[in-house]
């Protein structure tokens, strides 16, 4: 198996000022002092395992990283100092509209980052008390124009599938977002994913129906307004794909600091606890397996196949030394359709896009090494 050279580093601050509903992921109410110490942990997981590597992309996630005060984002942003660039790194930093202003916008520049992921998920207040977020259309729009006085480089996220939204009401998100012509757009259905409030509020998802029909409307109409569909859920203007996540989807290894992070670094992947007291204790790590040359081969498949353009058959068998027809069953699902190629590739077509992890995990069952 050939190594690759290329490293991404996330970090992960887990504070909020306020809880969204439907978020399972690792966060905490903002807390000035337990914040402080959390820094000082971050610190010292970094200073004990970062090996001075040169890194081609950070991500700064949450959580809320834009929740910390300018003092907090001082301390964290001294600490990613540590942390050697590339000359021609990406930097993204991850900010809920509402946090935006000329100062923080100035201050992010100053630190390096390049790059801003906006947190907006919808323009319609009847959403507000579903979603347990602000939602003031007039402001994001103001926000997000702020930003692009400051940034080049911009996501913003929008969700769909949520309770009670529209195709109509869709269309009406899609249709400002096209005016705001950011370089990136993410988007994501409303998953209700246990623990989370709206798992206990008993919300039920949108049918699948419904849902196929938003997604294909998502991709027509983001298409038209010139991005490119590179992941299932990720759309760029054309050289504005999000680098950083092109990590994750070619399989290759990051540094995961920070209480919830994961990390993939020779050839073992981890998981950082998500209690942010036991972090702050030292107790960082509660799992971390070495991958077996199998397992990283269906890993490479199932992040693979999430690209539009699929699985490079060239660099599958560079890799792995072996070609990627012969090790999974692929003929059956290219002849039914469910799988396509071309000279370079093999890809999931845009009509199965929608049931595609069903498609790999079905592609995952006939593994077989000889």
């Amino acid at each position: 198996m050939q190594k690759t050279s290329l490293k991404s580093v996330y970090v992960h601050v887990p504070f909020c000022k306020s809880i969204c509903s439907y978020c399972d992921f690792c966060k905490n109410f903002y807390d000035e002092k337990i914040v402080n110490k959390y820094l000082d942990a971050l610190k010292k997981e970094i200073k004990d395992n970062y090996k001075k590597e040169e890194v081609k992309t950070i991500y700064i996630g949450g959580g809320t990283p834009s929740s910390l005060s300018f003092e907090n984002l001082s301390y964290l942003f001294e600490i990613i100092k540590r942390i050697n660039l590339s000359n021609d790194y990406e930097f993204t930093f991850e900010c809920n509209y509402w946090d935006i202003t000329d100062k923080l916008l100035t201050f992010l520049k100053r630190n390096g980052v390049n790059r801003l992921s906006i947190g907006i998920q919808t323009f319609h207040k009847k959403h507000e008390k579903t979603l347990n977020r602000k939602i003031n259309k007039k402001e994001m729009i103001r926000c997000v124009n702020l930003a692009k006085k400051y940034f080049q480089n911009i996501n913003v996220d929008l969700m769909y599938a949520i309770s009670g939204e529209s195709i109509f009401d869709l269309k009406q998100d899609l249709n400002i977002l096209k005016k705001l012509n950011v370089s990136h757009v993410s988007t994501y259905s409303l998953i209700i994913e246990k623990h989370t409030n709206l798992a206990l509020l008993n919300v039920r998802e949108i049918d699948d129906d419904t849902q196929a029909k938003m997604y294909k409307l998502i991709i027509k109409k983001l298409l038209k307004c010139g991005y490119t569909h590179y992941e299932i859920s990720n759309f760029s203007k054309p050289g504005y794909e999000s680098r950083h996540n092109l990590t994750y989807w070619n399989n290759e290894e990051y540094y995961g600091f920070g209480a919830g992070a994961s990390g993939f670094l020779s050839g073992i992947r981890y998981d950082n606890t998500k209690s942010i007291f036991n972090y702050i204790k030292g107790k960082t790590k509660v799992y971390h397996e070495t991958i077996s040359n199998d397992n990283l081969i269906k890993d490479e498949i199932m992040l693979g196949l999430r690209k539009i353009k699929g699985i490079n058959k060239q660099r599958f068998k560079r890799k792995f030394n072996f070609d990627v027809k012969k090790v999974f069953d692929l003929e059956i699902f290219l002849k039914n359709g469910l799988l396509k190629e071309d000279q370079k590739n093999v890809f999931i077509p845009e009509k199965y896009l929608f049931v595609s992890n069903e498609i790999i995990l079905k592609v995952l069952e006939t593994y077989h090494l000889e």
